[in-house]
């Protein structure tokens, strides 16, 4: 009962909120929610979690915002790979004038989330979506590990598209001795589609790189309980 009343006077003050504001129907909120701990979530988005009647995501992202969810006021959809643009569609068919959505993504929504994001525009509409930024686990690395994020090259393998041009990029950062901050390609279903640690190594001996002269960093959950760090050549 007592979880009802919190969740209608919430719903009162979103309306409201609405109203003064005038805020568009179904309302899409894309959020980073940072690399995995809670403490890295901003207070922006706090809020619009809670504020959000519609709650979709993975179950891992799901997990960093699970104190955020208020029982018998947000409706959550856990999906995957191959659900999450059904959920969308059904998420949206659903939603009435002025209720909001949120969607958090793992550390921020525009970092290596924008095959999603475009996905996500077409359905809700441009003018219906807001994005807020997030604390990436890029950022986090290049922290620990002491690099400029202006000083090095960037490359997300982290999509479903072709990567072989990223690739390229890649060796030929290394071989310009700039520092590269990468995000791997793990790929459950097709291990030919893995482009993970190991994977990389081989592919940059291939490609002629002497991998023993390399330093390198590999950071696996990065903020949570299960942080790894490996540090070497």
């Amino acid at each position: 009962m007592q979880d009802a009343k919190k969740a209608n006077k919430i719903h009162s003050s979103i309306a409201k909120a609405v109203t003064e504001n005038r805020v568009k129907s179904k309302r899409l909120f894309l959020v980073g929610v940072g690399p995995g701990s809670s403490e890295y979530l901003t207070d922006l988005a706090k809020d619009v979690i809670r504020k959000s009647k519609y709650l979709i995501g993975y179950k891992y992202t799901l997990s960093i915002v699970r104190d955020l969810i208020i029982p018998h006021f947000h409706q959550v959809y856990e999906v995957t790979m191959k659900d999450q643009d059904e959920t969308y569609n059904e998420v949206h068919k659903k939603m009435e004038e002025n209720e909001f959505c949120t969607i958090p993504f793992t550390g921020d929504v525009n970092f290596s989330e924008s095959e999603v994001v475009d996905r996500l525009l077409e359905i809700f509409g441009n003018d219906n979506v807001e994005l807020m930024p997030g604390i990436s686990s890029i950022q986090v690395a290049a922290a620990k590990a002491k690099i400029p994020l202006d000083k090095a090259i960037i490359l997300s393998f982290h999509v479903t598209e072709n990567i072989e041009d990223k690739k390229r990029e890649l060796v030929k950062a290394i071989q310009e001795k700039k520092s590269v901050i990468l995000v791997p390609r793990p790929w459950n279903n097709n291990v030919e589609k893995n482009f993970m640690q190991s994977e990389i190594a081989l592919y940059l001996k291939k490609e002629g790189v002497d991998t023993s002269n390399l330093i390198v960093w590999v950071f696996e959950f990065l903020t949570t309980a299960d942080e790894r760090v490996f540090k070497g050549r």
